[in-house]
């Protein structure tokens, strides 16, 4: 199943790797290079899955998800970072459908990611209070 995605990195480098990938699989790719970016095109466009960065100037990844929840609940999340481990981020902490380990796997994982979310029927899914609870975590350590 093919879709519309937005995926959301101030790395261009890495928005063009990931982009390429997901076009090859016959994805219609938009990028954004930032968290308002992301969420000007959100407002404007209809996406089936967003793929967002953690570590983002101004607005990181969590924060973005939570504020894209508020407008779409059910909309289909994959974060990547390079954190995953270290800060313990999953799909509880984040608010994600998914979260991916920067690494020399990256990209099979998020395919599967991908191709597993596509294939889902969207389930309703609150904004984080963990997600919350992380970032000041993070803040204060």
């Amino acid at each position: 199943m093919h879709g519309r995605i937005l995926l959301v990195d101030d790395n261009v480098s890495g928005s063009t790797a990931r982009k390429t990938v997901l076009e090859e699989l016959g994805h219609q790719i938009h990028v954004a290079s930032s968290g308002a970016d992301a969420l000007e095109q959100f407002s404007q466009h209809h996406f089936d899955l967003v793929v967002t960065d953690y570590k983002m100037p101004r607005m990181d990844g969590l924060e973005l998800i939570a504020r894209l929840r508020k407008q779409r609940p059910e909309i289909r999340i994959v974060l990547v970072s390079g954190f995953v481990d270290t800060l313990g981020l999953n799909e509880a902490t984040t608010g994600a459908d998914g979260v991916i380990q920067k690494s020399a796997n990256e990209v099979t994982h998020l395919v599967r990611a991908v191709n597993r979310l596509m294939r889902q029927k969207p389930a309703k899914k609150p904004a984080s209070s963990d997600a919350r609870v992380l970032k000041a975590k993070r803040q204060a350590g």
